[in-house]
């Protein structure tokens, strides 16, 4: 069963509060989907760890639930 991009932003915002989340459902089927996240938490962070604490955040539901999601991260500026 596909995923909301409202579950998935509420997910990545309760681990990273300040988070600002921009998604995209890139094939209109709610399984694949382009998130940008920036947030101060990940300062002096480098991507790969950024991108886990993403994964993370979506407690399990990455390769499951949600099939795919390309990730931009960054703090911000």
């Amino acid at each position: 069963m596909p995923m909301d991009a409202r579950d998935i932003e509420t997910l990545i915002k309760s681990a990273l509060p300040d988070a600002k989340v921009v998604l995209r459902d890139l094939a209109g089927d709610g399984d694949h989907f382009a998130a940008e996240v920036v947030s101060e938490a990940f300062r002096g962070k480098n991507r790969v760890q950024q991108h886990q604490m993403v994964y993370a955040a979506l407690k399990g539901k990455m390769g499951g639930t949600l099939h795919a999601l390309a990730l931009q991260t960054s703090v911000p500026e």
